[in-house]
């Protein structure tokens, strides 16, 4: 991401006032920021523009923004996602992170939850990589896991894992910590730079059985990706 202009988001919201608000609060914070009411104006915007984070309502007069989140991931577009939806009952989450998305949060919310989200996207989107070339790394393999860290790539016994943003930051951490057990603190720490009071267990547990559905053979009996019960979480290779 180029350091010297400012970051661009495309908000797809239909509440007007919602919408206006939140315009100019990003705007203050220094976001250039386009505001689209319909999926098809969204998808019009996104044919014409590059964004560096989407902000998408789920309920729209034409759609979801669970379609556009589809859309974009189809055309390998891997631009940071977060849904803003008026519930955050569980199947919504697991309808986001179905479609591609990197995180959400509920209606109402406050602004600087809201900041603090889009901070630790763009951030890990923007830094994450840079970091692990500095390391001297440009790949991990544990087991059957292969991780391309130069091109933000997991492959599964050859197959490649399509992940959202989150799912690969935290197996990435899980797989650097090398079978140690990584505290829930330290991953919403690392996933949400320090934000972690915005986010519930609910939805970390949320994202380690999406994870899981990914990676076991059998989400339901994990071999790889282990609960240390009161602690957090840790990857294990089969037989260890």
């Amino acid at each position: 991401m180029d350091t010297n202009r400012k970051c661009r988001i495309l908000l797809l919201e239909d509440d007007i006032s919602l919408a206006d608000g939140l315009c100019y609060s990003l705007k203050k914070n220094e976001y250039e920021v386009e505001c689209a009411q319909s999926v098809q104006e969204a998808k019009a915007f996104l044919a014409k523009e590059q964004y560096d984070l989407l902000l998408l309502d789920v309920t729209l007069p034409d759609g979801t923004g669970f379609q556009v989140c589809e859309t974009v991931r189809r055309q390998g577009n891997q631009v940071p996602i977060i849904f803003l939806t008026a519930s955050d009952e569980e199947m919504n989450v697991i309808r986001g992170l179905d479609s591609g998305g990197d995180d959400y949060i509920g209606k109402p919310f406050k602004l600087g939850e809201l900041l603090s989200r889009i901070r630790a996207l763009l951030r890990r989107a923007g830094v994450q990589k840079n970091r692990d070339m500095q390391a001297g790394r440009s790949s991990l393999t544990c087991g059957d896991i292969q991780i391309d860290l130069a091109g933000s790539r997991v492959f599964l016994r050859g197959e490649k894992l399509e992940l959202t943003q989150v799912e690969y930051r935290l197996l990435c951490l899980l797989v650097k910590a090398d079978g140690r057990v990584v505290t829930r603190e330290i991953i919403f720490e690392e996933l949400w730079d320090g934000s972690g009071n915005f986010v519930d267990d609910n939805t970390l547990s949320v994202y380690i059985r999406r994870l899981r559905e990914k990676v076991e053979k059998d989400p339901s009996r994990p071999e790889h990706l282990i609960t240390a019960r009161g602690f957090g979480y840790r990857w294990q290779e089969v037989g260890t």
